[in-house]
C-alpha cells in the first residue's frame, strides 16, 4: 500500500473508531468490506494512489465520507446547531410544566395537507386540532387526521434499518446506496428508478429534479391507487390537468355523483362547513340549499341528501351522460328524478355544483366538468386552479412503464418511497413479480408490509409529525410541516434519502426546506418571513392560481361488458383509506357511518339481492370476478342498489401490525387497471359458514318514538315548533328529586344541530384522544363493550330500498333529574354546582346500577383491563390532564371537564368570568360542520343559550323527565315537491 494511502487510512481509522464507540458500526470490518472502501482505501499502484491528490478523486472520496460520516456517523458525536420550531402561541423558553404548547404543522394524505395544531405536553404530542387560521381547516379536522396522533406512537412501526431481514445501521445503508450510485455514473443513472406516491411538495420535487439532473438517464415514476378518475378526468375534459375547488357556501343546488365530499377526501373539512352553512336554519333563516345524491353504495354524504338515487355502478355513466345532454339543451327524458335534477340545476345556473367522487371514472369526471361549465358554475361555485401535483401524470401508464423496465432487466437500483404498491397495484401488471427483478431494492416505509417484504434494504420512514417538509392544502395554500418530536424510531424522510444523491449529503431536513423557500422568497427579510410562515403553519396568499380552461363533451369510453352475474364496486374506506391507516386501532374500532361495522369490511348488498342468493347477515361467501376470488361476510344495507355488491379496500393485510393483521379481507385482487371503479359479471357462492361482524348498532328503526325529530322545509315554515309539540314534557315540579337545582355561577350545557351533523365520527375520535379512551378489540365489541364516550346513531325512515337516513350524536346528557345519580350506592356519580353529572372513579365499585338506569345507554364500564399499560410509546401519547382508568370503573362524557377547569382557572387569575366560546370540548372543537355548541346557560348572550331558544330545539326522550342538559335542534330537509318526500 502506498504511503499516501497509509496516511489516509490511518486518519479514517482514527475517526471511524470514534464512530464505532458511538455505536454507529458493529465493526470496522463491516465498513471496510464494502466495495466502495476497497476501491478507495486499498490502493497498490501509484497511478491509482495519485487519485487521492486529484481534485476529482478527492471530490468522490468526500462524497462517500460525507454521506456516511457527516450525515449519520461522526456528526452525532458533536452538538449540532439548534433548529428551532416555532410554537403557535408562546415561545419554547416559556414552557411551564403542565401547560401545553401548540405548534402548527400538517398531516398530508396523498400529497394534500390537512393543516393542524398539535398540542404538546413537555414536547410530547398528545392531541391534534385543526389550525384555526388556515383557510382549509378553520379549526376543524377529519377522522384520519384526528387519529394520526396514535399512528405517531404506533409500536408496530419499523424501528430499525434492515437488510434482507437483518438489522443494519443507517450509515451502512448510506454506504451501500452511495456505492450503487457511483456505479451508475458512467451510464448517467440509466439503471436508477424512483417510485413515489403523488408528489405535491415543492421541496421534494426540487430535490427529485436535482437528482435527475445529476443522473439524466434515471427515471422517476408516481403511483397510488386513488385519485385516478379525478386526475385523468380533468385531462380528458380540458386537455390539461387542473385542480377543482368547490364553493358550497355559494351553491343553491348540489348534485353528488358518488362523491363522499362530507366524509373524506381533499377539502372535506372545509366543504362540510361550507355546505352546512347553506342548510342550517338557525337565527330565523327560512331558506336551504337542495341536495341530490346519486350513489352506487350508501355513504354518509348521501345520507344527508334531500333526494338520493341508488344506481348500479354501470348505470351511473349513462345517467351522467343523459344529464349532460339535457343540460346542454336536449330533452331530459329518463326518470322523474333526472327531470327534477335538470330543472333545479337549470334554475340555479351559476349557483349550483355537480361533483363526482374518486370512486368514479375519468369519463364521469369529464362529463361533470362539462356540466358545470354549461351551467355557468365555473368561476363562481366551481374554481379551476393549477394542479396541486408537482408533476401530474397518468399514473397507470407510469406503473406500467416501471413494470416494463423491471421485466426487461433495466433496473439496477429501485427506490420505493411510501405507499404499498405490491398490495395495491392491479394484479394483471404483476408488480409483485416485477419488483424482484431489480438488482438493489430500497424501501422507505413506516411498516413491514407487502412491499417491504420484497426489498433488500428497508429504511423506517418518519411520521409526518417527525419531519420538516411542505405540502399544499386542497386549494393550493402552501402548508409548512415542522417536527413535533424527534423521530421515535429513527425514521428518515424522502428528503433525507434524496440528499444523499447530491454534493451536500450533510444537509438536514430543516436546511433543505428552509433553503428551498429562501430561493423562492422575493422579500427583503427572509428570516422574519420564514419564522412567521412556520409559526402560522402556512404561507399566506399561496392558493393555487386560477386557470382558464374550456371543457369539451368527452366521447364515450369503453366500459366492461355487462355479462351475467352481479356488479362489484370498489370503494376506499372513509377512515383507513387505501389501507395506509389500517394499523391504527382507533380507526379500526371506529364504527363506519352507514354499516356501523368495526374491525372488518364486508360484502355489502341489498336485502333483495341477499334474499335472491338465500343469504343473511354474516353468511360467508366467495365473490369471484376477473379470474380472482375473495372471501368475506355478507352485510345487508338499506339503500344499496339491487344486483350490486360494494367492497371496501385496504383490509385483509397480514403483516402490517397487530391492529391490521387478519382484519377483514383484501379486495384488491378483484380490481383491474382498465376499470378500477367496478367489475361486472361477478359470481357469489355461499360457503355454508358464518363469520361474525362486530357492529355497534343492530336496530335502525325509530319505532314511532322519533329520537330524531325531522320535517321538510315547507313543514317547518308552517309549524316551526313541530319538534317541541311532539315532545310530551312533564311539568318541572314533577320530579323524584327533593329540590330544584340552582346554579349561582356557571350552568354548562350543550346543543347539537342535527341538520348540521354529517355523521363523520370526527367527534368520536377527538373525544377518544382527549380523554384517553381505550380500544377494546373486536371480541369485546361483539360483547357490546365498546368504550366510546360518544356514539353516532343512524336511523332510517321510509322504504328499505331507498330510505332516508339520519345521524344523531349521543353522549351523556348531563340530566337535571339524572336517573343514574339515584341508584349509585356509593355516590360515585353525582351532580355538581355547575350542572355536570360527574363520575368519581375512586368511588366506583362497579355495580353498574347507573348504566342499567340510564335510558340513553351512554355509560361505559371497564369490564377488563382494556388500557395498554405496558407499551412505552403509548404512555407518551396520553393526555396528562385526564386520568387513565383501569378495570372496574364506569366511564362517560364529562363535557371535557379538564378544559372547563383550565378556562376557569385562567379566568380567575385575571379576575373575570369565563367568556363565551372560551371553553370548547374536544367534540365541538373538531366538528367540521360546527354541529355542536357548548357554553354557559346562565349567560343569556351565549351561543348555546341562543341555540336552545330555537324553535326546533328539543330534548331526547324528554318525556322521561330526565331534563337533559344536552338538547338537539331538529333536522330540516328541503325535498323537491315534484318528487315528494325523499
Amino acid at each position: 500500500m502506498s504511503e499516501q494511502n497509509s496516511f489516509n487510512l490511518d486518519f479514517i481509522q482514527k475517526n471511524l473508531e470514534r464512530a464505532k464507540g458511538a455505536g454507529y458500526w458493529r465493526s470496522l470490518d463491516e465498513l471496510f468490506s464494502t466495495d466502495g472502501f476497497k476501491e478507495y482505501l486499498h490502493r497498490e499502484f501509484p497511478r491509482q494512489a495519485s487519485e487521492w491528490l486529484d481534485d476529482e478523486g478527492r471530490r468522490n472520496f468526500l462524497k462517500i465520507m460525507g454521506a456516511s460520516l457527516a450525515l449519520a456517523g461522526l456528526s452525532a458525536c458533536t452538538k449540532q446547531p439548534t433548529e428551532e420550531i416555532l410554537p403557535y402561541v408562546e415561545a419554547p423558553e416559556k414552557l411551564i410544566p403542565g401547560k401545553p404548547l401548540y405548534y402548527a404543522t400538517a398531516f398530508p394524505t396523498s400529497g394534500v395537507a390537512n393543516p393542524v395544531l398539535v398540542e404538546t405536553h413537555e414536547f410530547r404530542p398528545t392531541k391534534v386540532e385543526g389550525n384555526p387560521q388556515h383557510p382549509a381547516s378553520n379549526g376543524a379536522a377529519d377522522v384520519p387526521t384526528q387519529a394520526s396522533i396514535l399512528g405517531l406512537y404506533d409500536p408496530d412501526r419499523l424501528q430499525t434499518v434492515n437488510y434482507i431481514g437483518e438489522v443494519r445501521s443507517y450509515p451502512a445503508f448510506l454506504l451501500a446506496l452511495v456505492n450503487a450510485l457511483e456505479k451508475q455514473k458512467a451510464g448517467n443513472g440509466a439503471g436508477i428508478r424512483i417510485l413515489t406516491e403523488t408528489v405535491t411538495s415543492p421541496t421534494l420535487y426540487a430535490q427529485l429534479q436535482d437528482v435527475l439532473k445529476l443522473y439524466p438517464s434515471a427515471k422517476w415514476y408516481q403511483w397510488e391507487p386513488a385519485g385516478h378518475g379525478r386526475r385523468d378526468g380533468s385531462q380528458l375534459a380540458f386537455g390539461q390537468y387542473v385542480n377543482t375547488v368547490y364553493k358550497f357556501d355559494q351553491a343553491d343546488v348540489v348534485l353528488s355523483i358518488d362523491a363522499n365530499f362530507l366524509g373524506s377526501g381533499p377539502g372535506g373539512v372545509r366543504y362540510a362547513r361550507d355546505f352546512v352553512s347553506k342548510r342550517v336554519l338557525r337565527g330565523g333563516a327560512q331558506t336551504q340549499s337542495r341536495f341530490y345524491a346519486v350513489e352506487s353504495t350508501p355513504t354518509s354524504t348521501g345520507s344527508k341528501a334531500d333526494h338520493r338515487l341508488p344506481l348500479k355502478p354501470s348505470e351511473i355513466t349513462s345517467f351522467v351522460r343523459s344529464l349532460a345532454g339535457a343540460i346542454g339543451g336536449g330533452s331530459p327524458g329518463g326518470s322523474k328524478f333526472l327531470q327534477a335534477v335538470v330543472q333545479d340545476l337549470q334554475g340555479a345556473k351559476g349557483k349550483s355544483i355537480v361533483i363526482a367522487g374518486d370512486d368514479q371514472s375519468a369519463e364521469v369526471h369529464a362529463l361533470v366538468h362539462y356540466i358545470n361549465q354549461t351551467l355557468g358554475n365555473n368561476g363562481t361555485t366551481v374554481m379551476l386552479t393549477a394542479s396541486l401535483e408537482s408533476k401530474p401524470v397518468d399514473q397507470n401508464a407510469d406503473l406500467q412503464a416501471l413494470v416494463q423496465d423491471l421485466n426487461s432487466g433495466q433496473v439496477d437500483l429501485l427506490l420505493v418511497f411510501g405507499g404499498n404498491p405490491v398490495l395495491t397495484a392491479p394484479p394483471e401488471v404483476n408488480f409483485r413479480g416485477a419488483i424482484q427483478k431489480a438488482k438493489m431494492r430500497v424501501r422507505l416505509g413506516q411498516y413491514t408490509d407487502d412491499t417491504s417484504d420484497l426489498c433488500q434494504w428497508v429504511v423506517p420512514e418518519a411520521h409526518a409529525y417527525e419531519m420538516w417538509s411542505d405540502a399544499p392544502a386542497y386549494d393550493g395554500t402552501m402548508t409548512i410541516m415542522q417536527p413535533m418530536i424527534s423521530p421515535l424510531y429513527g425514521g428518515k424522510s424522502a428528503h433525507d434519502i434524496l440528499i444523499a444523491f447530491t454534493e451536500t449529503p450533510e444537509k438536514s431536513g430543516y436546511q433543505i426546506a428552509r433553503d428551498y423557500w429562501n430561493g423562492k422568497h422575493t422579500g427583503a427579510d427572509f428570516d422574519t418571513w420564514w419564522r412567521r410562515s412556520v409559526h402560522d403553519g402556512f404561507i399566506k396568499d399561496t392558493a393555487a392560481a386560477a386557470v382558464n380552461a374550456t371543457a369539451k363533451m368527452p366521447a364515450a369510453q369503453a366500459t366492461p361488458a355487462a355479462g351475467s352475474g352481479y356488479e362489484v364496486s370498489f370503494h376506499f374506506d372513509p377512515y383507513i383509506l387505501d389501507g395506509r391507516h389500517a394499523n391504527n386501532a382507533w380507526l379500526m374500532e371506529l364504527p363506519r357511518p352507514v354499516t356501523r361495522l368495526t374491525w372488518d369490511n364486508a360484502v355489502v348488498m341489498s336485502k333483495k339481492t341477499a334474499d335472491d342468493l338465500k343469504l343473511t347477515d354474516e353468511d360467508r361467501v366467495e365473490v369471484s370476478v376477473n379470474g380472482a376470488s375473495v372471501w368475506g361476510a355478507v352485510w345487508r344495507v338499506p339503500g344499496q342498489p339491487d344486483g350490486a355488491i360494494a367492497l371496501s379496500l385496504g383490509y385483509g393485510q397480514t403483516q402490517l401490525g397487530r391492529a391490521a393483521n387478519g382484519a377483514g379481507f383484501d379486495a384488491y385482487p378483484l380490481r383491474r387497471l382498465a376499470n378500477a371503479q367496478y367489475a361486472p359479471g361477478a359470481q357469489v357462492r355461499k360457503l355454508g359458514e358464518r363469520f361474525r361482524l362486530a357492529a355497534v348498532q343492530h336496530h335502525f328503526l325509530m319505532e314511532g318514538r322519533e329520537p330524531v325529530k325531522t320535517a321538510s322545509l315547507e313543514e317547518y315554515k308552517k309549524d316551526p315548533i313541530f319538534a317541541q309539540k311532539e315532545s310530551e314534557l312533564p311539568p318541572k315540579g314533577l320530579t323524584i328529586f327533593p329540590q330544584e337545582w340552582k346554579y349561582e355561577g356557571y350552568a354548562w350545557g350543550m346543543a347539537i344541530d342535527l341538520t348540521a351533523c354529517v355523521g363523520c365520527n370526527a367527534c368520536v375520535v377527538a373525544c377518544q384522544a382527549e380523554n384517553n379512551i381505550a380500544v377494546v378489540g373486536k371480541e369485546q365489541v361483539l360483547n357490546t363493550r365498546e368504550m366510546h364516550w360518544i356514539r353516532i346513531d343512524r336511523y332510517y325512515k321510509g322504504s328499505e330500498d331507498n330510505p332516508e337516513a339520519f345521524f344523531q350524536p349521543v353522549a351523556c346528557q348531563h340530566c337535571e333529574s339524572a336517573p343514574c345519580e339515584l341508584v349509585c350506592p356509593v355516590a360515585a356519580t353525582e351532580h355538581d354546582a355547575e350542572g355536570l353529572n360527574n363520575m368519581v372513579y375512586n368511588r366506583c365499585i362497579g355495580t353498574r346500577y347507573c348504566s342499567n338506569n340510564c335510558p340513553y345507554k351512554v355509560r361505559r364500564f371497564n369490564f377488563l383491563l382494556f388500557t395498554d399499560w405496558e407499551t412505552e410509546s403509548y404512555k407518551l401519547q396520553r393526555n396528562p390532564d385526564v386520568s387513565v382508568r383501569s378495570r372496574g370503573v364506569m366511564e362517560k362524557c364529562s363535557f371535557c371537564v379538564q378544559r372547563i377547569n383550565y378556562a376557569k382557572i385562567t379566568a380567575e387569575k385575571q379576575d373575570r368570568k369565563v367568556q363565551d366560546g372560551e371553553i370548547v370540548p374536544a367534540c365541538a372543537a373538531t366538528c367540521p360542520s360546527e354541529a355542536i355548541m357548548f357554553g354557559d346557560l346562565n349567560d343569556p348572550n351565549s351561543k348555546v343559550t341562543q341555540w336552545k331558544q330555537e324553535k326546533t330545539n328539543y330534548s331526547l326522550l324528554g318525556e322521561l323527565n330526565t331534563r337533559p342538559r344536552t338538547t338537539y335542534l331538529a333536522e330540516v330537509r328541503n325535498p323537491n315537491p315534484a318528487l315528494g318526500e325523499a
